[in-house]
């Protein structure tokens, strides 16, 4: 008797063993299931039946169901050989986003081996008229989600061909805020950041420190301007001051070559001398011309923000806090180089199709589109807050990096920038002040 007391405790303790080396197992092998992980709803889901008869039939059923097959399309517009960045070391990678959506897919089929889910990813390069034929028959095949790198001009045309198809397109290369404002399409999700998104994170980080006496230089380029009017909209939206507007005309025919520093070194600080005092320079340049010139060669010791120096972004590679050290790795593994910006946005496009496939238990393009665009909607994206979308103007509500090229330094909304529902819409156009007609108020 005293035997048979005993043996039931022994097989139950290497029960509980085998269990928990079972889980340890399951996230050594799965790296993403130990990702980032956002209070987010949990599905309701019917109790299991009884082990007995009818269950055993229905497991067999389960298992012989055809697997649901998800595809996703990324177009990338070519760009002109003469947007190259001023420094080598920020050449863009050929794989610039489509990088980081395959990694999506990855973690998109690392959940879907257990739905019995499929996702492949497609792509598509070229002109914006390719691009359209490409994605009408890739459409016609099932490939109903689609990440768009675009200039903003060819979205609204590639987005105006996709109307009235099953198609949903994210935007991941374009920061425009006449995008998510009087030029927004419904059929268009933006996973990039707006411009007044990122100059209002910086606006807070500056603000907080109490830097407020700002003075603004911007480039000749209609971006640039753009990009000037929205950190003259984040001053006056968070209590700073502009004491100053200067336009930098940047001759850069001899950057590259011999002696070109020595140039550089005797211009800024004489572009600078006279301007008024100030407690920290910002540089809007849209398509990094120039900016990179002001850090350590202003005519007084100021640091320098905006589009070098300290600057506002959607993602940083060297960012650790949620997670994301084993995130950066399984990246790094993946493609042999950091991810950038563009690469996580593409990411989390596809980890949203992802997640309304897990929700949903479904790949009905209807029935994923409107979870996605509802207000139900959340996604874990390493940001420690799951991330939605706004359902006035499509734009992916997130966190945002302040950082330097080698470091984090700290990440808006910041403390004490109030919302009455969301600190995140602290960043970027608020419902009241929306012009997008096209989503439902």
């Amino acid at each position: 008797m005293a035997q048979t007391a005993r043996f039931p405790l022994r097989a139950r303790s290497w029960t509980v063993m085998r269990a928990g080396l079972a889980v340890c197992c399951a996230f050594i092998a799965y790296p993403a299931l130990a990702e980032d992980i956002a209070p987010q709803p949990i599905p309701t889901t019917p109790a299991a039946p009884h082990a007995s008869g009818p269950a055993t039939q229905s497991s067999a059923t389960d298992s012989n169901k055809k697997k649901l097959s998800i595809s996703i399309l990324y177009v990338k517009q070519n760009r002109p050989d003469d947007e190259l960045p001023l420094s080598l070391l920020d050449l863009p990678s050929p794989d610039d986003g489509i990088a980081g959506a395959k990694l999506g897919i990855a973690d998109d089929n690392t959940t879907g081996r257990f739905l019995n889910q499929s996702f492949k990813l497609d792509v598509l390069n070229g002109d914006v008229d390719d691009l359209i034929k490409g994605a009408t028959e890739k459409v016609a095949a099932g490939d109903n989600f689609i990440i768009a790198d675009m200039e903003p001009d060819a979205l609204l045309k590639f987005a105006d061909a996709m109307k009235g198809k099953h198609a949903l397109i994210f935007n991941a290369g374009s920061p425009d805020d006449r995008l998510r404002q009087e030029d927004c399409r419904a059929n268009v999700l933006h996973v990039a950041p707006s411009r007044s998104m990122l100059t209002d994170a910086l606006a807070q980080y500056l603000v907080w420190k109490r830097w407020r006496n700002w003075l603004l230089v911007d480039g000749p380029n209609p971006d640039d301007k753009l990009l000037a009017d929205a950190y003259r909209r984040s001053a006056k939206k968070f209590g700073a001051k502009i004491v100053q507007d200067l336009e930098f005309k940047q001759q850069t025919g001899s950057r590259r070559a011999d002696g070109g520093y020595e140039q550089v070194q005797q211009q800024i600080p004489s572009f600078l001398q006279n301007a008024k005092d100030y407690d920290v320079l910002i540089v809007a340049d849209a398509k990094q011309l120039f900016a990179d010139y002001f850090p350590f060669r202003t005519w007084v010791p100021r640091p320098v923000a905006g589009s070098a120096g300290l600057t506002a972004s959607s993602w940083h590679p060297a960012l650790e806090f949620w997670g994301g050290t084993q995130f950066q790795h399984r990246f790094r593994r993946l493609n042999s180089r950091m991810m950038h910006p563009i690469d996580y946005d593409a990411w989390v496009a596809t980890r949203v199709v992802g997640e309304a496939a897990t929700r949903e238990r479904s790949a009905d393009f209807e029935a994923m589109r409107k979870f996605i665009q509802s207000p139900e909607f959340e996604v874990a994206a390493f940001k420690g807050v799951a991330t939605s979308f706004r359902t006035w103007d499509g734009q992916l509500r997130e966190p945002l990096i302040i950082g330097t090229p080698k470091l984090p330094v700290s990440v808006s909304p910041q403390p004490g920038f109030l919302h009455q529902s969301s600190v995140l819409d602290t960043l970027g156009f608020d419902k009241p002040e929306t012009k997008c007609k096209a989503y439902t108020q």
